[in-house]
């Protein structure tokens, strides 16, 4: 079992990267897009983007970050990948599953699942601009309006050259809706001869046990479901009897691996406010906690109370004290018991 972490733009960047890899179980990530139009960027603006380029291309806790590109020429895609090769991402990814309308409008990321010859052209431009030795992989949907062509795209990935396909199991129409369609996903799998990941509607170990088993795959990635409950990835290996190797964060609180606790949570909230604060803009980083509390109170009560608590607050000075507290009361209450 091999679980990616999923690119998500404006959610999940380097700092919840940072984070949810020293959650334990993830074994890969991807970062967000890089968008290629008609230039070739300097490396600030991939460093920028995936800073984990000035760390051997993994995050603080070992995990390796593939970096992403989203365009629709090949020739520049190769150019600017080649430029990425330089700076030792843990690989190159392609987006071929976007579904922003900004984008679309472009010719790039779903989009481009009406157009096989172009991805094809893409990803053989890409595969031979960059070393050997370096791993190429794509990202697609089902297809962009209907899931017609599906097939085709992934051949299309395949024979262009790229050594791993994730497939997020909608089309763009279908946008994020559920359910996700994973048994399609097995008809892709059955065509292509490189690994298939499977991606979309994952939240629960029940879910990637139902998803496994709809499409054949052994390698997932999660998106939403990792960020709601950061213990997710763990659970899963340890319902397979995969060994995880929690990080010294959330060893003590795996017992059978059934989820993550809250006092784990306050402390991966905690290095994840340290984090915001160091990389981030004051006037932003109110905002990016209170962005992760409302998918966490999905999942655990107590967050539901720190976002109706915080979610009037901007001043990062009322949030650190507000968090401190909140660090401290869970230390009393994990030493009275």
């Amino acid at each position: 079992m091999t679980i990616l972490l999923a690119p998500m733009e404006g959610l999940l960047d380097f700092v919840l990267r940072d984070i949810l890899t020293r959650a334990g179980g993830i074994d890969r990530c991807v970062s967000e897009f890089i968008r290629i139009t008609d230039q070739l960027l300097p490396e600030r603006v991939f460093t920028r983007i995936v800073p984990e380029l000035n760390t051997g291309g993994r995050t603080l806790a070992g995990v390796p970050v593939r970096a992403q590109l989203l365009g629709s020429d090949p020739v520049c895609l190769a150019e600017n990948a080649a430029r990425l090769a330089t700076l030792g991402p843990a690989g190159i990814d392609l987006n071929f599953g976007c579904p922003a309308k900004v984008v679309n409008r472009h010719g790039g990321g779903a989009a481009l699942l009406d157009e096989p010859e172009t991805i094809s052209a893409i990803v053989t431009a890409v595969r031979r601009a960059v070393p050997a030795q370096l791993p190429v992989s794509a990202k697609m949907r089902l297809g962009n309006h209907d899931d017609s062509r599906a097939v085709e795209c992934a051949l299309a990935i395949a024979e262009g050259g790229a050594d791993e396909l994730v497939v997020h199991a909608r089309t763009k129409q279908q946008a994020y809706r559920p359910p996700a369609y994973w048994d399609r996903i097995a008809d892709i799998r059955a065509a292509v001869t490189i690994p298939v990941v499977a991606n979309g509607e994952i939240w629960s170990v029940d879910d990637a046990r139902r998803c496994r088993e709809a499409s054949g795959c052994d390698m997932l990635m999660l998106g939403r479901g990792a960020v709601t409950d950061p213990g997710l990835a763990l659970a899963i290996k340890a319902s397979i009897g995969t060994p995880a190797e929690p990080s010294s964060a959330g060893a003590a609180n795996y017992p059978g691996s059934v989820g993550i606790t809250w006092p784990t949570l306050v402390s991966l909230l905690a290095e994840f406010w340290l984090v915001v604060c160091t990389r981030l803009d004051a006037r932003s980083r109110a905002g990016r906690l209170k962005q992760w509390l409302n998918f966490l109170r999905r999942r655990f009560p107590e967050a539901e109370t720190a976002y109706q608590t915080l979610k009037s607050i901007n001043d990062p000075a009322l949030v650190d004290e507000w968090l401190s507290g909140v660090v401290q009361a869970t230390k009393r209450q994990s030493s009275a018991t």
